[in-house]
């Protein structure tokens, strides 16, 4: 078991802890970098949608995990982000302007929803975004001129500096360093004030408020910032499905990234990205075991999101830290053996936000 002794300040606010998790952070991402040499095209591509995914968990876990404001309007988003960025490039702006102006442009979206719900909480807010959400799926469906409606777009390819971004091989990497840089900045976000301010909102908003803290003011930047990277996830999104439709923006997309918050575990950007592997790798295994399942279940329709949701209510009610929850008791476990504690794997008791003294 490693100890650490604090001998300064600094220590508390690092990214890293130690010089193991440079050692093993850094490990993990020469492996990562070589894959698409050891795998083929099928599995490059769903880790580059793993990765897309992470990128609009991460955003979804700063506004929900570490600020207390539920969305379930995240999807149109991503739809936004991808049809600015797919646009754009129809018009012959290069890729490294239109990835930036997508999140710019969906940043000012998200805070425009922002503000007018800023008195809601709760299931009112969430029905509050949920309600933005069908909104924006309308306006893609009914402006024809610019998204194509029904019909689709099919997005054009990407140039970087005269190289194509095209491929499962291209969209891995380009995903994977959008990703890096998200949560560069993640952290970074978190270890500021305004961080601080974000975790002081989700506790109590009254004693935020007592404390000075501008509660319209870090709101309204949460929402734009969580906004910006789903618009980053959702313009690297057009490249990985190369052809857009309003329908692939729904709601049940919607329900996808909480289930990534929820089930990775809240407040935790390991969270965000263990929750991004486990939905958006769950359906590849329910198509490998549906043809053997009993009873005709793997023909029933609604499956998926049938499991999505029992998941997510199991998850809630046996293992309220998510997976990332379980792993640390899992490291906590075998770094304390044999001298564990028979009470360490023990359920932890979470509080909704509704049964906290605000």
């Amino acid at each position: 078991m490693r100890y650490l002794f604090r001998t300064n300040y600094k220590q508390d606010i690092r990214a890293w802890r130690h010089s193991g998790d440079v050692f093993w952070y850094g490990l993990l991402i020469a492996t990562i970098m070589i894959i698409p040499f050891v795998l083929g095209e099928f599995y490059v591509g769903e880790m580059g949608g793993v990765f897309i995914f992470a990128i609009a968990g991460v955003g979804l876990m700063l506004l929900v995990g570490y600020t207390g404001l539920i969305s379930l309007g995240h999807a149109a988003f991503l739809g936004i982000g991808a049809y600015v960025n797919s646009v754009l490039l129809s018009h012959g702006i290069p890729f490294v302007i239109t990835l930036p102006v997508a999140g710019i442009f969906t940043a000012i979206c998200g805070a425009a929803i922002g503000r007018p719900t800023l008195r809601m909480s709760g299931l009112y807010l969430a029905i509050a975004t949920l309600s933005f959400g069908s909104i924006v799926g309308t306006v893609f469906q009914k402006w024809t001129a610019v998204t194509g409606g029904f019909d689709g777009f099919a997005v054009p390819t990407p140039y970087v500096f005269g190289v194509s971004v095209e491929g499962a091989t291209g969209v891995y990497y380009t995903s994977f360093a959008v990703l890096l840089f998200v949560l560069w900045m993640s952290i970074n976000l978190l270890r500021s004030p305004i961080g601080r301010a974000m975790v002081a909102i989700r506790d109590s908003e009254v004693s935020a408020q007592s404390m000075g803290i501008h509660l319209a003011k870090y709101k309204t930047l949460v929402f734009a910032v969580s906004a910006g990277i789903t618009g980053l996830a959702g313009a690297l999104f057009a490249h990985y499905v190369r052809f857009l439709a309003p329908d692939a923006f729904d709601v049940l997309l919607s329900v996808q990234f909480v289930t990534i918050v929820f089930v990775g575990g809240l407040g935790s950007l390991r969270g965000a990205i263990l929750g991004a592997i486990f939905v958006r790798l769950l359906p590849q295994a329910i198509a490998i075991v549906r043809d053997d399942l009993p009873f005709g279940i793997g023909r029933l329709p609604g499956l998926e999101p049938s499991l999505f949701g029992l998941i997510l209510v199991l998850v809630i009610l046996f293992q309220p830290g998510g997976i990332n929850g379980l792993w640390l008791k899992t490291k906590l476990w075998f770094q304390a053996f044999p001298f564990k504690r028979q009470t360490s794997g023990r359920r932890q008791k979470s509080y909704a936000r509704s049964e906290r003294l605000r």
